[in-house]
């Protein structure tokens, strides 16, 4: 099976001289209950994508396409290319909440209109080639605790799947071609979360199933700074279902083919002179996984190894900025000058191009809660302003949220309270998207509240 790994939902906000108050709830402590005299916006949704191209030369995409098609996540070589060769159905399994039904149609919309997938609903599942089920997410967490969801490559109910985990059909190794596949994905998790698990594995039920930490503009890379599928994650699935391809042919028969596909699909490739490949080592790949694995031991260690290797090998671009952002969340929260030298760093290397501007909005939220706790509000709101539009085009509400209820903390320290109260509404109805409950929205509200009083 492919997954979406899971990490940790919030990002802690450290800042110099103070003991962080934001830090993420643990998935089994509930916060605190809402007030029965609280008043929440109506919730928020995405509803029109706004995808940016990708701004690199064809040939890198051609080179990425074989790594991310030809290899399985764990290294291991697909000999073939596999993919639908018939149209291909998707059905909701069972019952499931109405936001799963909302993001899979529009979801769908985008493939059709994109990629070009031959893709459509139909309600029975039974006879759908791509059935996406629910499933409590204390099951899921049970059996397989490091997934947030994840598909197989079979048409396959959960209680099979949890009766006999090691069946052969479920190997995505063994596949000759692709008829059917299932996308599991948990109950009691935000909205969003059901966005970004639909996006990733419905991408690789139909297409790669590889992930590379050095893509910066795609879904398939295991940072998850990227939640919704790109330009350049587009123009992958379409060349995927190109009619000069077809299942059964080689990565040397697809390499062959690649460069005519993408200058007729994408020739504004063209126009980009080719970066040199900067191979990602094991090591690297060994130490920012153990960094990014809540609840492992020797996290910050890891992080400063993969830092270390990152720098070694000249990087200047995600992978590095990755290892400092990593860093800097791990660093502890009474060594505030440190975090934000590493956050601000980080920053340095996400601003430097147009294809990691969501990367910089994150760290730059950091950095935010810095300037709010310094009482450097004029600079915290800066910071928000120049980060929101960048949040909502790549359609990330949670941190849309965060950075809204930060310019609205800013503006109410400062005595601008009309404005801070219609910020602040427009953040709880992000949030309520981003958020797994209302009573942890409000705590989120807390936390940056706390910053400064």
């Amino acid at each position: 099976m492919t997954m979406r790994k899971a990490v940790p939902r919030a990002v802690s906000i450290v800042f110099a001289g103070l003991v962080t108050a934001c830090t993420p709830i643990p998935i089994d402590q509930p916060a605190p209950p809402v007030p029965a005299d609280v008043d929440l916006p109506q919730m928020k949704l995405f509803a029109v994508s706004y995808p940016q191209a990708p701004q690199r030369s064809n040939e890198e995409i051609a080179r990425d396409f074989i790594d991310l098609t030809f290899f399985l996540e764990s290294g291991t070589p697909l000999p073939i290319l596999t993919r639908f060769e018939e149209p291909v159905t998707v059905a909701l399994r069972g019952p499931s909440p109405a936001i799963v039904g909302y993001e899979l149609d529009r979801l769908i919309t985008r493939l059709q209109r994109e990629a070009r997938i031959d893709v459509r609903r139909v309600a029975d599942g039974s006879a759908a080639a791509l059935n996406v089920e629910a499933v409590p997410r204390s099951d899921m967490q049970r059996l397989v605790p490091s997934a947030a969801c994840f598909v197989v490559p079979a048409n396959i109910r959960w209680s099979e799947f949890r009766g006999d985990m090691r069946r052969a059909d479920l190997n995505w190794s063994r596949l000759q071609t692709r008829r059917a596949a299932t996308v599991f994905i948990p109950t009691q998790i935000s909205p969003q979360e059901v966005r970004d698990c639909l996006h990733e594995e419905v991408a690789q039920a139909l297409g790669p199933l590889n992930d590379l930490y050095r893509l910066e503009d795609s879904i398939f890379n295991d940072d998850n700074l990227n939640s919704v599928l790109t330009g350049f994650d587009m123009i992958v699935l379409r060349a995927t279902y190109d009619d000069s391809l077809r299942t059964g042919m080689t990565s040397g028969e697809v390499a062959a083919r690649l460069p005519a596909i993408l200058q007729r699909i994408n020739p504004k490739g063209a126009r980009y002179a080719t970066r040199p490949l900067q191979p990602t080592p094991r090591e690297w790949l060994n130490a920012i996984e153990a960094a990014l694995s809540e609840g492992r031991s020797g996290r910050r260690s890891a992080a400063e190894k993969a830092l270390e290797i990152a720098r070694g090998q000249g990087w200047r671009d995600s992978r590095l900025g990755l290892s400092l952002f990593t860093l800097a969340r791990l660093t502890d929260v009474h060594n505030g000058d440190l975090a934000l030298a590493r956050f601000m760093e980080a920053a340095e290397v996400y601003d430097s191009r147009q294809a990691t501007q969501i990367h910089a909005a994150h760290v730059g939220m950091q950095i935010a809660a810095f300037a709010l706790a310094a009482e450097e509000y004029p600079l915290a709101v800066g910071i928000a302003d120049r980060y929101i539009p960048v949040a909502r085009q790549a359609e990330n509400g949670s941190l849309l949220s965060d950075l809204l209820m930060v310019k609205a903390v800013a503006f109410e320290a400062s005595g601008r309270q009309k404005e801070a109260d219609a910020l602040r509404w427009e953040s709880l109805g992000w949030g309520r998207y981003g958020s797994r409950s209302d009573a942890e929205l409000l705590q989120r509200e807390r936390e940056i509240e706390t910053l400064v009083r």
